[in-house]
């Protein structure tokens, strides 16, 4: 049995990972060729940051690698000058190392193939196979033609191939402007699939590169440069996702006239589509730029580096992908299953702490002033080893505003005037009085407590319902707490109604900044990053971004049930 580690530090067993089409494929594959060694790739453009739907990409290709003890590259696809940045180079890098998808092949990038990819483009030229032509955007398009109507010859592909040499040179060597040309495939105007209508392989685009300066001013297209690469990197099987299955033809076009010996093949699975969640990189790059989150690393962006601050880990978000399956049909996952995996992880792994959110104050008029005395509980009660805690209690302390009513509803079984409740841990208490403000607010509740029932004791017979949790106010430590919701309120973001926009959708109550909230002191060492489980309230974790401040991961209601829309 082969065994991997991820980010987090989980071990992760191969004969678990539930066999795929893409494995049936490879087994094939290796049953014809016995010394075949698998080689998988993940190419992202460095435009904008990954997020979840690029952490699929990553397990697919990092987990088929590693069951077939193969290698893994990562190659950035830098062939845009204009849209990529060094930024997103670090973080790219920094979120598949967070993963635990280390690159074992080694790390590359596209701009280092452009001298290969020039000469192969000039091979394909000497062989009547690529021509320049000078129709402009919009031209092309129309002479492209429609699905159901085949395109026409442009009036430039019957130049020689003197010319088109000496044309594709000068375009290199920076004469001609932005737009006014481009080396294009000679393959078939009138197929089928529109990809092979004479697609561009080269334009010009006078544009500082971020890796090669101004080296260049002409810039292969992806689907020219993409399976060049796949060949020179030795990759076996190009997985990549559904929209490229129209594109294939063209990969297996290029592989074939540049005649590489060794010849990836190309294999589509169905994108990563979850419930109120937006994949696009365009529109999270303009909720940034918008500043209609917090940068790239809101909690709130489906980014991994989002996901991250959130308080998710590596292994629940691969545990995640591999519960949704990999297929080549379309379907959407719920985003509950995502916060299912998360919440099925922690309730085992995260220390339980005491937090109160809306604090207001109770005085125990019978307890002394000048006394502290310190309650154990445990850190954990389903994981015993890692111990308990001191937890202090005084004559005041805060519960939450919500564990009391002062007209309550039917069952309330917290505290109320005249009744009783049982401090977690600690002794029951009972309301005697309720102190408030000239605006009518409750400030302080007064209340007795009864000593013979310290540590859950029995209280003599009298039935006890309800349970809350409660902290010293001359202990507890002030924070800012940040209760985070879905992003957006429609559950599709893929359906969205004609004349609406993703803006129209943004939840209004996706984020609630709670100031002035107490936790419990052991808090005050608590490492950034670090991870709790705040009794009664949720999972959160320590921000990284600013002080003091916690984020909820999750809350601890369940409301998961196991199925995929499609």
């Amino acid at each position: 049995m082969i065994r991997l580690e991820d980010g987090s530090g989980d071990i992760i067993k191969m004969d678990e990972i539930k066999t795929n089409f893409i494995h049936e494929i490879i087994d094939r594959d290796l049953a014809e060729n016995t010394d075949l060694k698998i080689h998988t790739r993940f190419p992202p453009e460095p435009n904008g940051y990954l997020h979840i739907g690029s952490a699929k990409a990553i397990w697919i290709n990092y987990m088929t690698a590693k069951k077939y003890g193969g290698l893994f590259n990562l190659r950035y696809d830098d062939t845009n000058p204009t849209r990529e940045d060094e930024e997103y180079v670090q973080s790219i890098y920094e979120d598949l190392l967070w993963l635990g998808a280390e690159p074992t092949g080694g790390v590359f990038y596209g701009s280092d193939y452009f001298e290969q990819c020039f000469e192969f483009a000039v091979k394909l030229i000497r062989e009547g196979k690529a021509y320049v032509c000078d129709l402009s955007p919009d031209q092309m398009r129309e002479y492209r033609g429609t699905l159901t109507e085949p395109g026409k010859n442009s009036p430039y592909r019957d130049r020689s191939i003197e010319e088109n040499l000496d044309l594709f040179y000068r375009m290199r060597n920076g004469e001609f402007p932005d737009g006014s040309r481009t080396l294009r495939a000679k393959i078939d105007m009138s197929a089928p699939n529109m990809n092979l209508r004479d697609p561009a392989i080269y334009r010009i685009l006078h544009s500082e590169h971020h890796r090669q300066g101004n080296k260049w001013c002409i810039y292969p297209l992806y689907d020219y440069a993409h399976p060049i690469q796949d060949a020179l990197e030795g990759i076996t099987h190009s997985l990549c996702s559904i929209e490229f299955e129209n594109h294939r033809p063209l990969y297996d076009w290029v592989i074939e006239n540049i005649g590489f010996e060794k010849r990836p093949h190309q294999y589509e699975f169905a994108r990563l589509n979850m419930t109120h969640t937006v994949m696009s990189k365009r529109y999270l790059r303009e909720l940034v730029e918008t500043e209609l989150v917090d940068g790239w690393d809101d909690p709130r962006m489906p980014t991994l580096s989002g996901l991250r601050r959130r308080g998710y880990t590596p292994s629940s978000i691969f545990e995640f992908i591999s519960r949704a399956g990999v297929a080549k049909n379309y379907g959407i996952v719920e985003i509950e299953l995502l916060e299912h995996c998360i919440r099925e992880e922690l309730n085992i792994q995260a220390e339980r702490r005491i937090a109160v959110l809306d604090p207001v104050k109770v005085k125990i008029a019978n307890y002394p002033e000048d006394k502290v005395e310190y309650f154990e509980l445990p850190n954990n009660p389903n994981n015993p080893d890692i111990g308990t805690r001191l937890v202090p209690f005084t004559n005041e302390i805060f519960i939450e505003r919500s564990d009391f009513a002062e007209v309550p509803p039917p069952k309330f079984f917290r505290l109320k005037p005249g009744g009783e409740v049982r401090l977690m841990g600690a002794y029951i208490i009972k309301c005697e009085e309720i102190i408030k403000d000239s605006q009518g607010n409750v400030v302080e509740i007064r209340c007795t407590c009864d000593l013979e029932t310290r540590n859950n004791l029995p209280a003599d017979g009298r039935k006890i319902k309800g349970t809350i949790h409660w902290l010293s106010a001359g202990h507890a430590k002030d924070a800012t707490v940040m209760l985070y919701d879905k992003l957006f309120t429609l559950e599709n973001v893929n359906d969205i109604p004609e004349g609406k926009t993703y803006n129209d959708y943004l939840n209004p109550n996706s984020l609630q900044k709670l100031t002035n909230c107490k936790l419990e002191p052991s808090l005050a060492d608590a490492e950034d990053g670090q991870r709790f489980q705040f009794v009664r309230l949720g999972y959160f974790i320590k921000d990284t971004k600013y002080p003091d401040t916690y984020n909820r991961i999750v809350s601890l209601k369940d409301s998961y049930k196991p199925k995929i829309k499609s």
